[in-house]
């Protein structure tokens, strides 16, 4: 069965960390890193998804988020791309991740395309020092796995938008006073 994303308190934030079928490096593509955006920017406009920090690494993406209906925003986030991604991978003639990620979507009938993993509950955030614990400490894992030097040098992270005349991929939506 699956479990479904459940958030106590609406008006909070959650941090959540989203992972593909077998770690699978769906995200080393530009484009399959696009839809992931494509779809929080949607998610956002149409869902009331508050996005206030993110990174998107190969096989994941870890997010600070609020929503009105958190579970709903997720689950349609991960309808939308798990579709979008199998496209674009097919596209893109990664027939290895392609058919990885279908035999995913053969054992779990009803999953479509199967490209996320189950579970991964989102973690409340309960004051100001959590949620600059957790969008630091979200920040910096390109710099801790030595991918980049600074987390504003990974451009898929909401800490791309910092360094002055940078055109950020999106910008974050602020939380109770903490300045993006």
């Amino acid at each position: 069965m699956r479990s479904p994303y459940f958030a106590q308190d609406s008006r909070s934030a959650y941090f959540v960390t989203a992972t593909i079928v077998e770690w699978l490096p769906v995200f080393n593509s530009t484009e399959c890193c696009n839809v992931l955006i494509r779809a929080l920017m949607d998610a956002r406009e149409h869902r009331s998804l508050q996005v206030h920090a993110w990174v998107i690494l190969e096989g994941h993406f870890h997010a600070i988020l609020s929503s009105p209906d958190l579970g709903r925003a997720l689950r349609d986030l991960k309808r939308f791309t798990g579709r979008n991604f199998m496209e674009q991978i097919q596209r893109e003639r990664r027939d290895w991740l392609a058919h990885r990620l279908a035999a995913h979507g053969a054992a779990r009938p009803g999953a479509e395309g199967a490209v996320w993993q189950e579970g991964g509950q989102p973690v409340e955030i309960k004051n100001e020092g959590e949620m600059r614990q957790k969008r630091e400490d979200l920040e910096l894992t390109p710099v801790r796995r030595g991918y980049v030097a600074a987390p504003e040098h990974w451009r898929y992270s909401s800490a791309h938008q910092a360094p002055p005349g940078v055109d950020p991929l999106f910008e974050v939506d602020p939380w109770k006073g903490v300045v993006a």
